[in-house]
């Protein structure tokens, strides 16, 4: 009776060694998923405290203009110390929406919360101030690995029966309590909300005609 001759000990151990390998490489190539992403907004807008007459007594807001990065989802942060022209997307970090509508819609809110009554351009009527705004940063900004803010520019012109009233430039910044994603939302939405309070308080200040 003819015997296959079976491998010695140190040939079966290597045998044994190489096919848990290969085991543990197919397992680990089938729990390899992409990685999800992580959605960010504004949160709920707080409401402020309400001042004794309202800034303005109607306004047309029209959306919020910027560049072609900010009519995405993508959330954008720049290295200031290593190389600060430069604008990197997080990778496995989105808004909610483009940063143009979040901040056209978060300027809405507070405007409205402060009583004046906020029209769109199909409701605007003759007399009434049409409000423009265009954004110049809104990105987190690293000053070191471990000291960030969160930067929001914004230019906004109020205009009364095709005349400009006013222009002004807002720059915030907001800290971020920590360095990532979740720091740099959190501050861009502080630096938004403080803007908008710059804005309300510039609109109260503005000689407007009567009509």
């Amino acid at each position: 009776m003819n015997h296959t001759p079976r491998p010695s000990t140190p040939v079966r151990r290597l045998l044994l060694a190489a096919s848990a390998g290969a085991v543990l490489l197919l397992a680990g190539c089938a729990s390899d998923k992409p990685a999800q992403n992580t959605t960010f907004d504004f949160g709920p807008a707080a409401n402020p405290v309400q001042s004794a007459r309202a800034p303005i007594a109607a306004v047309v807001v029209g959306e919020v203009t910027g560049s072609a990065a900010l009519d995405s989802e993508r959330m954008y942060y720049r290295l200031n110390y290593s190389d600060p022209l430069q604008a990197r997307a997080y990778a496995n970090s989105r808004w909610s929406a483009t940063p143009l509508q979040m901040v056209t819609q978060r300027l809405k809110s507070r405007i409205a919360q402060s009583g004046a009554k906020v029209l769109s351009v199909s409701d605007a009527s003759d007399g009434v101030p049409i409000l423009r705004l265009e954004i110049d940063d809104f990105s987190h900004h690293f000053e070191s690995q471990t000291s960030s803010h969160g930067q929001l520019v914004l230019r906004a012109s109020l205009f009364q029966g095709h005349k400009l009233i006013d222009q002004k430039t807002f720059d915030r910044k907001t800290p971020a309590t920590s360095a990532d994603a979740g720091g740099g939302a959190r501050a861009l939405a502080g630096a938004t909300d403080t803007v908008a309070s710059d804005v309300i308080a510039w609109l109260a200040a503005l000689p407007l005609k009567k009509e």
